[in-house]
């Protein structure tokens, strides 16, 4: 079975904090919600739960979809004669 990479990046990133926290609960989670807030303020979007992630990848398909219409119904130019 082929490895997914964001999963594997995923697992990079949680045994560098495990290893940087000394496998302190209290601090990793700690870490985590200091990380949460600076994305936040900069104003990128935070995924907090399976449901929210549901919705943004429902929505982005459906932009998709939408985009794909209208080209679909853009008309070719006319020929001149």
């Amino acid at each position: 079975m082929k490895a997914d990479p964001i999963l594997e990046e995923l697992w990079r990133v949680k045994d560098q904090l495990s290893r940087e926290m000394a496998a302190d609960p209290a601090a990793y989670f700690a870490k985590l919600d200091k990380i949460t807030n600076a994305e936040e303020k900069a104003g990128r979007k935070v995924i907090r739960s399976a449901e929210e992630l549901r919705q943004l990848v429902a929505e982005k398909e459906r932009q998709r979809v939408a985009q794909a219409a209208m080209v679909l119904n853009d008309k070719p130019p006319r020929k001149k004669r």
